[in-house]
């Protein structure tokens, strides 16, 4: 399957063929809906048939093989048959806000010096985990830190990397509690250019000035080595 959002993230629809269709989902031969991974949900949208008819897409998850992208209709859908021609298109608004928010959050990984254990993005706000000991980090500090980089409208652009590499730099891997899709050869890096580099699949904006003013909503103790950030959209 052909992952047009890898490799443009402002990618809103494409044509595809179906590949088949069951209870399990939609499958294309391409398709630009990212599918839920890495903190990121699934994207949302609308298959459009050439006859006019419309199957509404509630989410988009991986498939059980390597790049396998599963559309997931709303229920009582009507499916469209193998071999169909589809356009497929996704809610960009919702789409662009989390890019947006998934671009802060790898801002936040540079700002906050630790282990990042989990993190969520969903519409408007996202949250990081960090492996730290004490409770140290102030809301202020890293809210100006964050806005200062946002300003600085840093060019933001996905690369690639073999798994080999990868394994020779287990550093740019900062998530612990996610890995990285493997199995297909190579691994997507998302490059902030002098702010941050990392493994990571999913969507982001071209520059960090794009994201907007954002603010820490509040800094939670969730254990003895776990303080959880949560970011948004200043004003919302």
């Amino acid at each position: 399957m052909e992952r047009i959002f890898e490799d443009d993230a402002y990618a809103r629809a494409c044509d595809a063929v179906v590949i088949s269709a069951g209870a399990d989902g939609i499958r294309l031969d391409r398709t630009v809906f990212y599918a839920m991974g890495g903190g990121q949900p699934g994207d949302t949208g609308v298959l459009r048939l050439e006859d006019g008819a419309e199957a509404a897409i509630v989410d988009a998850r991986r498939g059980e093989s390597p790049g396998d992208v599963v559309h997931v209709p709303a229920e009582g859908a009507a499916l469209p048959a193998a071999g169909a021609k589809v356009t497929a298109e996704i809610d960009w608004q919702r789409r662009h806000r989390l890019m947006r928010i998934h671009t802060c959050l790898h801002l936040l990984c540079a700002v906050v010096d630790g282990p990042v254990t989990g993190g969520q993005i969903s519409d408007g706000k996202g949250r990081l985990d960090f492996d730290i000991p004490e409770l140290t980090l102030d809301k202020a500090a890293i809210t100006a830190a964050l806005n200062r980089l946002i300003e600085e409208n840093h060019a933001v652009r996905p690369r690639w990397i073999t798994e080999d590499e990868l394994a020779a730099e287990p550093e740019l891997v900062k998530t612990m509690s996610v890995r990285p899709p493997m199995g297909q050869g190579r691994v997507r890096l998302l490059e902030i250019e002098g702010v941050d580099l990392q493994a990571c699949g999913g969507t982001h904006v071209a520059a960090t000035g794009e994201i907007g003013r954002v603010e820490v909503r509040k800094i939670e103790n969730k254990g003895r080595h776990n303080r959880r950030v949560v970011i948004a959209f200043a004003g919302e």
